[in-house]
């Protein structure tokens, strides 16, 4: 009988530990198998920047921890625009776009999009991030003294990514970012423009950006909630 008493206690004193235990309470979605692709693309991409960068420039240089937000557009429908990876150089601000995709990417029709060839043969039309990149170079150059280069930049870390010789040079794998960035650091100092002032130049950027702690996750869920109305750049 006190072993079945004992026995009976200790099951109501588990069922209400378990009773208290917090729930989650959280709205956000579970991650797609392509959002964890892209953010595991994104953390090589920030690790292989963040080399390069102490390699060419020392402790002068900014590399925002993660993604940040661009109010490019303030009052319209999708005022924020995406940066995946934000460098800011003496000799130029650069806006990388990472993209994790596998197979073998060559040129599309046009200067907007590329083509993706699967490991099954099938061509997939996709939007060139060259293209991503555009309105916030553009926006970025709008605000930034004309003699501070502003540049697009796209990079692709997946192990199993070709891509063709036949598109532009701004275009590259992940591992191609170091020599790249060299050689614009080469042609920046041979003209007669001063370095970029890091500081400042790292200011009014984030002056212009959205830093909230949920403001990444507003705006994807946004952009997911409109598919059909995201517009080129966000």
């Amino acid at each position: 009988m006190l072993t079945y008493i004992f026995l009976v206690t200790g099951c109501v004193f588990v069922y209400r530990a378990l009773s208290r235990r917090p729930q989650s309470n959280s709205s956000h979605p579970p991650a797609t198998r392509s959002q964890r692709s892209g953010d595991e693309g994104e953390a090589a991409v920030q690790t292989e920047l963040h080399a390069a960068l102490q390699w060419l420039c020392g402790d002068n240089f900014y590399l925002h921890p993660g993604p940040l937000l661009l109010n490019h557009a303030p009052g319209a429908e999708f005022p924020t625009a995406e940066v995946d990876h934000l460098v800011v150089t003496p000799f130029g601000i650069f806006v990388v776009e990472t993209k994790n995709w596998a197979g073998r990417i060559e040129p599309g029709q046009d200067l907007q999009t590329v083509v993706r060839i699967g490991v099954d043969g099938l061509r997939d039309v996709r939007r060139s991030p060259m293209q991503q990149n555009r309105s916030k170079v553009a926006f970025l150059r709008s605000i930034l003294p004309g003699t501070w280069p502003v540049e697009g930049v796209a990079a692709f870390p997946h192990a199993h990514c070709d891509l063709s010789s036949a598109l532009p040079l701004n275009l590259m794998r992940a591992a191609d970012l170091r020599q790249w960035l060299r050689a614009r650091k080469s042609e920046y100092v041979s003209t007669t423009n001063r370095p970029v002032n890091v500081l400042h130049a790292r200011r009014a950027v984030l002056a212009v950006a959205e830093t909230a702690p949920d403001a990444i996750e507003r705006h994807r869920l946004k952009l997911r909630e409109n598919p059909k109305k995201i517009p080129i750049g966000a």
